[in-house]
């Protein structure tokens, strides 16, 4: 049991005082805790890792961070992670972070890949180079694009995770009404004039801070916390993809329920997803899940696409369940 009034009893922050407390306890915790190294992932390209190791392990959870994220804005989570006796793993995926962008791009905020296929070999780097030297059983957290991601991997290594929590996880992206057909052809057309890396018009750079109201998080403290991260660190400021990126996303669905695939995934995978989310599709989620031969499926309700950055009331009750699960 927790005793620091700080924290919940699963090593949550309170959100009375987030920002104090992630900024005066959490992340000295963690920089004290954090061995870093570089994997070369795909092509030989630099992915930015970190590990964390505590005392009388039950395992280790690899966390894997969404679209235009990082692994750094995980930090509640694997603070609460090692406080419940497990390791992490986490890394900036490629696009991300620290972690290697293409060469030209306008700035940092421009997300792009050239192929899903890369980061799933990435992660294969990843765990063939250090997660194969944590303590076992190996668990895996995924969120949005990293669930994507995360899933394409169980569905080639079935034998790697014991378990694997999936939060909002992307298996059919919303295109906000353009239909698939439609997007494959745009941006098909952009990448073979030559523009795949390029920003599609209807998105901007980053400008400084995000909207709360219009984000996919509902917990206004969490949300401030890391806008203001963003605002400082420009290695942070990814918020639109490029056209290559928004193809790949849009054909990822068919690669994940292509005919036998999810049934190839052989440990037990919980996924969540949030009643108000605009981000992916609930019925793709739904489908997918149904094929995972030990997959469940709730609903959160009142979250927004990232129910981690929730308020108290609902992060902390899905949180605990996801440790449960975890701890199995």
């Amino acid at each position: 049991m927790n005793s620091d009034n700080r924290f919940n009893a699963d090593g949550l922050v309170l959100s009375d005082r987030y920002a104090d407390t992630m900024e005066s306890a959490v992340l000295p915790d963690l920089a004290q805790r954090a061995v870093k190294s570089t994997v070369r992932g795909a092509g030989g390209r630099p992915l930015a890792c970190v590990r964390f190791t505590t005392d009388l392990p039950r395992g280790t959870v690899l966390v894997l961070h969404g679209f235009t994220e990082s692994a750094y804005k995980y930090a509640e989570i694997i603070h609460s992670l090692l406080r419940n006796r497990f390791c992490v793993l986490a890394y900036d995926q490629r696009g991300h972070g620290n972690s290697w962008r293409k060469e030209g791009l306008p700035d940092n905020s421009l997300t792009h890949v050239d192929s899903f296929e890369e980061y799933v070999t990435d992660l294969e780097r990843v765990c063939a180079e250090l997660l194969a030297g944590m303590p076992k059983p190996w668990y895996a957290f995924a969120h949005s694009m990293g669930g994507a991601v995360l899933c394409l991997f169980m569905e080639r290594h079935a034998d790697v995770f014991t378990r694997a929590a999936l939060c909002s996880p992307m298996i059919a992206p919303n295109t906000g009404g353009i239909p698939p057909a439609l997007g494959r052809l745009m941006c098909g057309g952009a990448r073979l004039l030559g523009l795949g890396a390029h920003r599609p018009f209807v998105t901007k750079p980053y400008a400084g801070p995000e909207d709360f109201a219009t984000s996919a998080a509902t917990g206004k403290e969490r949300f401030d916390w890391y806008d203001k991260v963003k605002q400082t660190h420009p290695e942070y400021q990814n918020n639109s993809p490029s056209y290559s990126w928004t193809l790949e996303a849009i054909n990822v669905t068919k690669k994940l329920l292509a005919p036998g695939a999810p049934e190839k995934i052989a440990c037990p995978v919980r996924l969540y997803g949030a009643e108000r989310d605009g981000s992916v599709l609930p019925e793709a989620q739904e489908r997918f899940i149904a094929r995972v031969k030990y997959g469940t499926r709730a609903v959160v309700a009142g979250a927004k696409h990232e129910i981690y950055r929730s308020p108290d009331d609902v992060v902390f009750p899905w949180w605990h369940e996801v440790l449960t699960f975890l701890k199995g």
